[in-house]
């Protein structure tokens, strides 16, 4: 306790010490530069954003004092690349090795913080990074983000181990941050990994309530105040220079009162702050294209100030983000801890909760997440093709420039109005567009990679091929799966055919077991289920036999079985007098499944491991919403305030049941109206019956169609089941932890306040039991009863408020949407671990690729001389979160690379296809498992060689960019300040290339094989 008055009275006497100084103002000039939201990526480079990078690069080189802070590197490279003449690189690097041009953040994007998955939130940062280091030789060290709809826990920590060593939010609850100012409580050190704990902690700025943006009210003039450039114009910059509402010139006459209303805001916001420096982000969106006018009003206007700084109390001067941090840091304070709490969801005012665009734009957020899955793939197999066949017939510069446009487009689309969803209809088309152009040039190299020979002397896999002559012969198909995971799998792929009859063999001609059925949504297709075996980074050829007639005898048909449908009489609600009658059972090794004939849907399930039965019920709910600004709060792309609770969006329900000795399906078609003869919404459940196999049991595969909707719904996927939850969900922040999301009330909007991202997964939970749902792309989520977890799936809306008609910002999404969900029941331990296992095989599911059409049977000479693809397998609680060649070619010693680059000699440099970067990430908390949880290690040469022989090994930062024995981030002083041993060995042992890796840890290398000759 005397501890404590000697440190209050010790911060009492700085404090007054403080109050006798002048504020010091550090005014940080930037352009918030949406990558997409209204306009297109290139609408914007016409219209401002290639003028903001020359005319700053102009303007900086004229006046020593002068600064400016670069965010996204989207703009910045098509301005380097398509724009910048040779003299304005010359200068650029000059003002970045002075700190004059200083690039923040250094992602391509500043990404959105609630519904990004991990693997896309890294690599958008890599490719930044990446691009800067090479380029300039420097390493981001701090975040700017002042945009995204809330603050997730998993940001800090991804920034703390690139590197960074501050952080810098602004949009949180606004009660939150009312209450945080008048506190002096925005700035504190974060914790975001419970498990991690002070290891990857970073320093946390939150901005007051005027966020990013100048005061631009004005109390002497009707324009726009700070902002003398303007407005920017689209589609084109007026020729005269004139832009809309510049803000009146600073001169003798108006500099006093822009003085005096500068000083005033200054001191309003060091009231809010512990320490005597006030960060004032000078600019706001599209800002600063013609810097010009800019610098030479805000110039004469500080040199004012300073003159007078003892009249005013205050002192600027321009600055950096890192001169800003650099004196806080400096202050050498103790700041408060925050554990590892997010800042989500996030409400503006008390019927503005913006938890509405965790369900907008639902197809893009599917299109994304597919394009990341299939660049992960792609990646691993171009390098073990790499490092297998260095000089194989794949063009490794070709193959290189098809991995970066969807490296490009993934990390665009991570923008935070991007993969959200708020943005027009023509930047969802721009981003649906990148994306599916660039993966159309993934799946070219896939096909090069599996297809072409890997030299000369050895076949390709198809070998060689000719034409069987005079015999008539059934149509035949191959088509190869490819596991992009590091983990062995016995699992059940579904390929669309056109013929009822099929028999499956593998590479050795042996039969598969296998499954066809007419499929679930089309009446001139049937699903072709196939059980295959891959172990970790292996693909495998499959071989399809057709035939229009009916198989008949085992020879012809393989091992495959014909499945055959019981369709159940349409039942209205209005008949739902009496349920419960007539019970019908669907079994497999974990479960079974009870569905209630009198009403079609599902009636419980049974854990048969854990023998443990829960009550439950699967169906679609509505919530309707006001279009109408003048008739109360309504709902938007961001916003989500419906008018009341959910009512059922059907009124009958048909039920199709299709057993199998593969997988048993169920199909449930939802009808809107008694007499419709299309159903508005259905239910696949695919249940896996693996007696005897090696096929996992716990997963029940959900499929869902939903649309087009009526206007105005917002509908859910309501499951309603017998835990005793007490409104508690769990909810993944980023696929990278979960959080505990407890029911609060509010006076306002308590509803909406209610939903949560969910990105990878989802649970309830009683003493019991635990109802896992992972999916396959982000929804909101929420628990609004006891026993229920709702999934946001859909969202069609149309309001009259004028900001979002003139922006078209209004989603009136009428697509047909079909997310995936895959569902888990069982004791806490058991699904403990499996829903992070599980979440990852449902985002990184095999590959599928057909090779040809069917045809003739071909006369195949067997390759010869080709043994099977080795394996990759790590532990089951390890994952392999990046295994690809980025390109980028630096010296991995900093010194070295600095001096090449200070050279002035010519920078191009061809890519490194020899340096392969990889990431492993333990997938468990700290105590969460009793085995599981531990930290493991393992030794990088033993698991990789089944790929090559590792022959360096050398640890970096998250991004890649820092050797991690040089990296040394500030060390910011809290309550329990310990010292904490953050260096890494190759392992506790001394054997080399062995490493241990802790519960959470992601650890980072990089990686060069034995050259191999043929």
């Amino acid at each position: 306790m005397r501890f404590s008055v000697v440190v209050v009275f010790f911060l009492c006497c700085c404090y007054s010490a403080e109050e006798n100084k002048p504020i010091q103002t550090f005014v940080i000039p930037h352009s918030h530069m949406d990558v997409g939201w209204v306009y297109t990526i290139q609408e914007s480079m016409h219209a401002y954003a290639a003028n903001v990078y020359t005319t700053v690069t102009e303007e900086l080189s004229k006046a020593a004092d002068r600064r400016f802070i670069a965010v996204e590197q989207e703009f910045f490279r098509l301005w380097w690349d398509t724009v910048a003449t040779d003299s304005h690189k010359k200068q650029v690097r000059q003002l970045v090795k002075e700190g004059r041009l200083e690039f923040i953040i250094g992602g391509q994007v500043m990404h959105d913080e609630a519904v990004t998955d991990l693997d896309d939130e890294i690599l958008q940062m890599t490719e930044g990074h990446g691009f800067l280091y090479e380029t300039f030789g420097v390493r981001p060290q701090f975040s700017w983000h002042v945009d995204p709809f809330g603050a997730s826990a998993t940001t800090p920590v991804l920034f703390a181990l690139a590197g960074f060593n501050a952080h810098l939010i602004s949009r949180i609850d606004y009660d939150l941050k009312d209450a945080m100012q008048k506190n002096k409580k925005l700035q504190f050190v974060w914790r975001g990994s419970p498990s991690l704990k002070e290891k990857h902690q970073i320093f946390t700025h939150t901005m007051d309530q005027f966020s990013y943006c100048t005061p631009s009210q004005l109390p002497f003039s009707n324009s726009s105040g700070f902002y003398w450039n303007g407005v920017a114009m689209f589609p084109d910059p007026p020729k005269n220079g004139v832009y809309p509402n510049m803000s009146l010139p600073v001169t003798k006459e108006t500099v006093q009162a822009y003085a005096k209303t500068m000083v005033e805001n200054i001191k309003q916001r060091a009231a809010w702050f512990r320490t005597n420096h006030v960060l004032w982000p000078w600019g706001c969106d599209k800002q600063f294209y013609n810097s010009s006018v800019q610098f030479n009003n805000m110039d004469p206007l500080m040199k004012y100030i300073n003159q007078n700084s003892k009249e005013f109390g205050v002192t600027v001067q321009y600055a950096t983000l890192s001169e800003y941090f650099q004196a806080i840091y400096q202050s050498d304070l103790v700041w408060e801890l925050r554990g590892s709490e997010d800042f989500l969801p996030y409400s503006t005012e008390p019927h503005q909760a913006w938890t509405g665009f965790y369900a907008s734009r639902n197809v893009l957020k599917g299109v994304a997440r597919q394009a990341s899955s299939q660049l992960q793939a792609a990646e691993t197999l171009f390098t073990r093709y790499r490092i297998s066949f260095p000089d194989g017939p794949v063009a490794k510069d070709w193959a290189l420039d098809k991995l970066r446009a969807l490296r490009w487009a993934v990390s665009e689309v991570q923008h935070h109005d991007g993969i959200t969803g708020t943005e027009s209809p023509t930047v969802a088309d721009m981003y649906l567009q990148h994306l599916m152009q660039a993966s159309m040039g993934v799946d070219e190299l896939l096909a090069a990679l599996f297809l072409l020979p890997h030299n000369l002397n050895i076949p390709s896999i198809l070998g060689s091929r000719s034409h069987r002559k005079g015999v008539h012969q059934a149509l035949e198909q191959h088509v190869i799966a490819y596991n992009p995971l590091a983990w062995n799998t016995t699992t059940i792929i579904n390929v669309t055919v056109t013929f009822p009859t099929a028999a499956v063999f593998d590479d050795d001609g042996q039969p598969v077991p296998a499954q066809i059925q007419k499929s679930a949504h089309s009446s001139v297709t049937y699903d072709l289920f196939i059980m295959v075996e891959l172990g970790g980074l292996q693909h495998r050829k499959y071989l399809i036999k057709f035939s229009e007639k009916l198989c008949s005898g085992r020879s012809k048909c393989g091992r495959t079985y014909k499945a055959k449908g019981v369709l159940f009489e349409r039942r209205n609600i209005r008949d739902w007098l009496k349920t419960g009658r007539r019970l019908l059972p669907v079994l497999n090794e974990c479960y079974k499944l009870m569905f209630d004939q009198d009403t079609n849907l599902l009636h419980s399930i049974t854990n048969l491991q854990g023998k443990m039965t829960v009550r439950m019920t699967q169906d679609f709910w509505e919530y309707h919403t006001n279009g109408d600004v003048k008739a109360g709060p309504i709902s938007d792309n961001y916003i989500f305030s419906a008018n009341g609770s959910a009512v059922r969006a059907y009124k009958a329900v048909e039920m199709e049941i299709i057993p199998g000795k593969i997988v048993t399906e169920i199909r449930q078609h939802f009808y809107r109206e008694e007499s419709d003869k299309d159903y508005t919404y259905s239910i696949t459940t695919r249940v896996p019956e693996c007696f005897g196999s090696r096929l996992q049991c716990h997963r029940l595969e959900q499929t869902y169609s939903l649309g087009p909707l009526h206007l105005n719904t917002e509908v859910i996927l309501r499951t309603s089941s017998s835990l005793k939850n007490n409104r508690t969900l769990y909810t993944d922040d980023n696929g990278y932890q979960m959080m505990q999301r407890t029911y609060r009330n509010f006076t306002n909007n308590t509803l909406a306040r209610n939903y949560f991202p969910m990105v990878r997964a989802a649970y309830i939970e009683d003493d019991c039991s635990r109802l896992v749902l992972v999916s396959d792309r982000a929804h909101g989520v929420s628990s609004q009863a006891n026993g229920q977890l709702e999934v946001m799936l859909h969202r069609r809306l149309w309001n009259n408020l004028p900001w979002n008609l003139g922006y078209n910002l209004t989603l009136n999404d009428s697509s047909v949407i079909k997310p995936t969900l895959w569902m888990m029941l069982g004791s806490i331990s058991a699904t403990s671990k499996l829903y992070q296992r599980e979440a990852i095989e449902l985002q990184h599911r095999p590959v599928i690729m057909p090779i040809d059409q069917p045809q003739r049977p071909w006369q195949v000479e067997k390759p010869r001389g080709r043994s099977p693809v080795r394996s990759v397998v790590l532990p089951p609680n390890l994952h392999l979160l990046s295994l690809s060649i980025p390109g980028w070619n630096y010296s991995s010693d900093h010194d070295v690379h600095l001096s090449h680059i200070h050279s002035g000699k010519d920078l191009h440099s061809e890519p490194d296809y020899d340096r392969v970067l990889l990431r492993i990430m333990h997938l468990f908390e700290e105590g969460e498992d009793p085995e599981l949880s531990k930290p493991v290690t393992i030794n990088l040469k033993d698991v990789l060689q089944g790929i090559g022989e590792v022959e360096v090994l050398e640890e970096r930062s998250l991004t890649g960019t820092w050797n991690i024995t040089s990296l040394q981030r500030w060390k910011w002083r809290t309550a329990d300040t310990l010292e904490t041993n953050n260096k890494r060995c190759w392992s506790c042992g001394d054997e080399a290339f062995t490493v241990t890796i802790s519960p959470k840890e992601i650890r980072t290398f990089f990686i060069h094989f034995a050259s191999r000759n043929f």
